[in-house]
């Protein structure tokens, strides 16, 4: 590993990190542009969540505004803060109206967090009718009409205003006084069942509310969304997960049209023979049926590998899967390395735990879960790092002006 690389969960200089995460600039802003592609004259925005779903807002989404995402989508007025730092100091011209990239908050915002949102030039999500009078409250007090969002409630009965609320605020001259309405959206409770018939029946309701305000741009498609068809992409798309190589669809691995982003490895601490009927792990959950080659590495539920993959899941060695072995620790794993040649593996050896070999998709299913949870779930001990146009990022300026991917 080059020591100027960037890394964040390892100092530069420290011994060599027994959980890594590779993370390809390039692979994301592709995926940007393939779903953007994918949607038709809709906008594409960008959803960056829970820091880019595990992966590093502060690198990627720079990159992904200089590929011309102009506007983007976390939970919290926080990581709306930390955005805006993160986009105020890339390079290249800018992409939002104005020149500024729109950063919208999805949790909308609370009492006493306006001042907050107004000086970041954030723009909340509005869901209730109580957080309409907080941001109206804000616009006069500036003097000025300040842009909002507005999400309505189609069936998922999660956020959002009812149908009722929103039509009332809509049809009342001065239900929205004060407000620059830019978006109004909704969000799918079975987008990644593409069949489900509660997806036309949303798009259905959604739009029926939005006839109430002729002219705003609106949004139903999460990333699942995306491959529905032209008819759900409406004026803006929000992919999150789909951004970050993890197919949003049910279907086989190969089928995935995206590019992966994440490789994640570690090292081998040690290599161990066993005799038929041993036991390994915790509570002896498995037992060798053959004399058995072991290989124990450092990584476990410590650092976001679900203990519900004991027993289940794969690794990868040289592009050849192995099985998990027993119970996963807080910061050990073994895996049975016996169908490998003796010498093809040695201590101190890379394991794959999830990358070209083992998808994120596939470690999730494994454990009953999906690739958000995975993703989002990595552990700080894990030595972050990332590359670009096949190389690893060496200083800051290379975070921008990716190079495609063909």
């Amino acid at each position: 590993m080059s020591p100027a690389a960037v890394r964040t969960g390892a100092a530069q200089g420290s011994a060599l990190p027994l959980g890594r995460l590779t993370i390809d600039i390039d692979a994301v802003v592709a995926n940007w542009r393939l779903l953007a592609a994918r949607s038709g004259r809709a906008a594409c925005a960008a959803v960056m969540k829970a820091d880019g779903y595990g992966l590093g807002v502060r690198h990627l989404a720079p990159a992904l505004a200089d590929a011309g995402c102009s506007t983007f989508f976390v939970a919290h007025p926080a990581e709306g803060v930390a955005m805006r730092r993160h986009l105020t100091r890339r390079r290249g011209p800018a992409g939002g109206p104005g020149g500024v990239p729109r950063i919208f908050i999805l949790h909308g915002l609370q009492d006493g967090e306006a001042p907050l949102l107004a000086a970041n030039r954030l723009i909340p999500v509005l869901s209730t009718e109580r957080q309409v009078r907080i941001w109206q409250d804000a616009a006069r007090e500036a003097g000025t009409a300040l842009p909002a969002a507005l999400q309505v409630d189609s069936g998922m009965n999660r956020l959002g205003l009812a149908p009722g609320a929103f039509r009332r605020l809509a049809l009342d001259p001065d239900g929205l006084a004060g407000l620059h309405v830019e978006l109004l959206l909704t969000h799918l409770a079975c987008a990644d069942h593409p069949a489900d018939p509660m997806n036309a029946e949303q798009r259905r309701r959604f739009r029926q509310a939005c006839d109430c305000l002729p002219g705003i741009p609106a949004s139903i498609a999460n990333s699942a969304a995306i491959f529905h068809g032209p008819d759900m992409a409406l004026d803006l798309v929000r992919p999150g997960i789909a951004l970050y190589g993890v197919d949003p669809i049910e279907r086989p691995a190969a089928e995935n049209p995206l590019h992966p982003v994440v490789e994640w490895q570690s090292r081998i601490l040690q290599i161990r023979e066993i005799d038929a009927s041993e036991a390994v792990g915790y509570g002896a959950t498995f037992r060798a049926e053959r004399r058995t080659r072991l290989a124990t590495v450092s990584v476990g539920y410590a650092d976001g590998y679900l203990r519900s993959f004991s027993n289940r899941a794969y690794g990868a060695i040289d592009g050849v899967r192995v099985p998990l072995a027993g119970r996963v620790s807080m910061d050990l794993l073994t895996f049975d390395i016996t169908d490998l040649p003796p010498d093809a593996v040695r201590e101190g050896d890379e394991l794959e735990l999830a990358g070209a070999t083992v998808t994120v998709g596939e470690l999730a299913s494994w454990g009953g879960t999906i690739g958000y949870e995975v993703l989002t779930r990595l552990g700080s001990r894990l030595d972050r790092r990332y590359k670009k146009a096949g190389h690893l990022v060496e200083n800051e300026e290379d975070f921008h002006e990716p190079a495609s991917i063909g």
